[in-house]
C-alpha cells in the first residue's frame, strides 16, 4: 500500500534515517505505561509489548541464536503473535512468515522443509499434534506465543537440524506472497528495504514524524493478516510512528465500525470487497464524522464502487497500489492531489510514492513507450533489494501528470486459437450484469486450441434469479466469440486468499476435477 496514514500530502524533504531495530526499542521504551495495542476490549501497553520483546531476546540469545537468526512465526492476528512479531523485527533478527490459513498437514510439511531454527506459534497451534510433531523433526525450538508476563515458554527443545541454515543476514521478514494467482511465493524484504519504504511513506504525512522516536496521538487500525503485506506493513509503520494500534482478528463489518467509533479514527483502509461490504451494510453516515480519507488497495478499485461509496459517507476513497516485492506502497493519491485534481483522473491509481520511480515500457523492446500508451509497468526505488528497473506483470498506462492506471496483467493473458483474450477484461464484462457482483475468469489448457477461458461469478444478494446460460447468452452480445468463456458457473462466494482477493487457483479447481 501507499503507506499514507493521516491527513494529507506534506512537502517532500530530506528525508530521516532510520535503523528499524533500535529505533522500536526506542518507542517501546518510550512510556511503559501508555497504550499500545487494543483487542476485543482490551488494551495492552507498551511496556507489556516491551516485556515481550525482551523475553524473545533473552531466550533466543540463551539457545544461541543471535542477530539475524531466522524466527518462524505462525501468523494470526492475536496480540501475543505482534509481540512475537515485534521481538524478532526490534532485535535485528529475520522474521519468516508462516500461514495460518493453509490446513495442518500442509503446515507440517512447509515446518520439515524449511527446517527453521526457531518457530513461535499460540497454544492453539501447539495444540495439533502434527505442527508440533513437524517442529520436532524439523529439529526447531518450538516456543509458545502467550500474553504472560513470562512469554515464550520453550514447548519443544532445539533439536539436529544437519546444515540448514540458521541465519539470513540483514534480512527483515521472509514474506510469503499472497498466492493469488499461484502458489504462494517466499521473498526476502531487507531491513533497509524497509527503512527506506517506511521514511518514504511517512513523509506524505503532516504528523508522521520520525526525527527522533516518540508516541504518537492517535489510532490505527489493522484488520488486514499480518501475514501479508498489506497487514504487517500497517503494524510496523504504526509502530514505527509509536501510533497505538487497535487489532481486529478477522474482517467482519459490525467490528470494523465498532472500532472506527471507538477509536474516532481519521484515517481508514479497506480493500475493496471490505468497501463493498461496508456500503451495503448500510452504515450510519455519522459513523464517518471523523474519517478524512479511506485508502482502498491490493487489488483494483470499481471507480463506480469508489463513488457510491464516496457519495453515501462523504469521504474520499484514495486507491493505492504496491505490492510484496515492493516492501509496500509504489503510488498511490494524497488529499493534496485529490483536492487538485478532483475527479479528472478516474480509475488511477495515483502517483509514484516519494523516491519511487515508474515506467512504461514494451513488452518485446523494453524501450519506454509514449504517455497514454500501454505497456508494461516498471518501478525503481531505494527499498528494492536489487537495483536498476524492476519488471511488474501489470499492464499500464501513464499520463503526463505522472498519474498511473494499471489496465490489467500481462500473465492473465490466454491465448485461444491464436485469439489474445484478457481474462481480466472479460471479468469485468460479466461484472457489467445487473445481477453479477463479482466474476473471476481464468485459462484453462485445451488441447485443440492452446487456451479457453472459464469463468466463476458470485450474485447479488438481491439479484433476480438468473442462470449460468442466461448469463453466456448475455456475455456474447457484449464480447467477441474468442472472448465468451467456454463455462460459466455461479457459486455462492468466491473462493478468497486471507487478504480477501479472489484466488484464482481455488478458482481453477472449481473446473478441474
Amino acid at each position: 500500500m501507499n503507506g499514507a496514514t493521516d491527513q494529507e500530502q506534506i512537502d517532500e524533504g530530506a528525508a530521516p534515517s532510520l535503523h528499524l531495530p533500535s529505533w522500536l526499542t526506542q518507542v517501546i521504551e518510550l512510556d511503559p505505561d501508555a497504550n499500545a495495542l487494543h483487542f476485543e476490549d482490551t488494551w495492552r501497553t507498551w511496556g507489556w509489548l516491551g516485556a515481550g520483546v525482551r523475553a524473545l531476546h533473552e531466550r533466543l540469545d540463551a539457545a544461541g541464536f543471535g542477530e539475524g537468526s531466522m524466527v518462524g512465526v505462525l501468523m494470526r492476528n492475536r496480540p501475543e503473535i505482534v509481540r512475537a512479531i515485534t521481538g524478532a523485527l526490534a532485535t535485528g533478527r529475520c522474521l519468516v512468515t508462516l500461514s495460518s490459513a493453509i490446513p495442518a498437514d500442509k503446515l507440517a510439511d512447509e515446518i520439515r522443509r524449511l527446517r527453521l531454527p526457531v518457530i513461535v506459534a499460540t497454544a492453539s497451534d501447539w495444540a495439533n499434534e502434527s505442527i508440533l510433531e513437524a517442529a520436532r523433526d524439523a529439529g526447531s525450538l518450538a516456543l509458545l506465543a502467550d500474553e504472560s508476563d513470562v512469554p515464550f515458554a520453550i514447548v519443544v527443545a532445539a533439536g539436529e537440524r544437519g546444515d540448514a541454515p540458521t541465519i539470513a543476514p540483514g534480512v527483515a521478514v521472509q514474506m510469503l506472497t499472497s498466492g493469488t494467482t499461484g502458489p504462494p511465493k517466499r521473498i526476502d524484504l531487507l531491513y533497509r528495504s524497509l527503512e527506506h519504504e517506511i521514511v518514504s511513506t511517512a513523509s506524505y504525512s503532516r504528523n508522521s514524524d520520525l526525527s527522533a522516536p516518540r508516541l504518537s496521538s492517535g489510532v490505527s487500525l489493522v484488520w488486514n493478516p499480518l501475514l501479508h503485506m498489506g497487514g504487517l506493513r500497517a503494524l510496523t509503520s504504526s509502530l514505527v510512528a509509536g501510533r497505538s494500534v487497535a487489532l481486529m482478528e478477522r474482517f467482519n463489518v459490525d467490528q470494523w465500525a465498532k472500532n472506527v467509533r471507538e477509536h474516532r479514527l481519521r484515517v481508514v483502509g479497506l480493500v475493496p470487497t471490505a468497501l463493498a461490504m461496508v456500503l451495503a451494510a448500510d452504515l450510519p453516515r455519522d459513523l464517518f464524522e471523523h474519517v478524512q480519507a479511506v485508502f482502498a488497495g491490493t487489488s483494483p478499485l470499481d471507480p463506480e464502487l469508489g463513488r457510491a461509496f464516496e457519495e453515501k459517507y462523504g469521504v474520499p476513497v484514495l486507491e493505492v497500489y504496491g505490492a510484496t516485492e515492493f516492501a509496500g506502497g509504489v503510488a498511490g493519491w494524497t488529499l493534496s492531489d485529490r483536492r487538485q485534481f478532483g475527479d479528472t483522473k478516474t480509475g488511477s491509481v495515483g502517483r509514484p510514492n516519494q523516491g519511487v520511480e515508474v515506467r512504461v515500457v514494451d513488452a518485446e523492446t523494453g524501450e519506454p513507450v509514449p504517455n497514454g500508451s500501454v505497456g508494461l509497468l516498471e518501478v525503481r526505488a531505494p527499498q528494492l533489494a536489487q537495483s536498476g528497473w524492476t519488471r511488474t506483470t501489470d499492464l499500464a498506462h501513464m499520463d503526463d501528470d505522472q498519474f498511473i492506471w494499471i489496465t490489467g496483467r500481462a500473465d492473465d493473458v490466454i491465448i485461444r486459437g491464436g485469439f489474445k483474450v484478457a481474462t481480466g477484461e472479460v471479468g469485468k464484462v460479466l461484472a457489467g450484469h445487473p445481477s453479477v457482483l463479482e466474476a473471476c475468469v481464468i485459462g484453462l489448457p485445451d488441447q485443440r486450441l492452446g487456451q479457453v477461458p472459464v469463468a466463476a461469478v458470485q450474485l447479488r444478494d438481491d439479484a433476480e434469479p438468473i442462470t449460468s446460460e442466461a448469463l453466456l447468452i448475455w456475455a456474447r452480445e457484449k464480447l467477441s466469440g474468442y472472448q465468451v468463456p467456454v463455462e460459466l458457473r455461479i457459486v455462492a462466494e468466491l473462493p478468497r486468499t486471507p487478504s480477501m482477493k479472489v484466488s484464482q487457483v481455488e478458482v481453477r479447481n472449481l473446473f478441474v476435477v
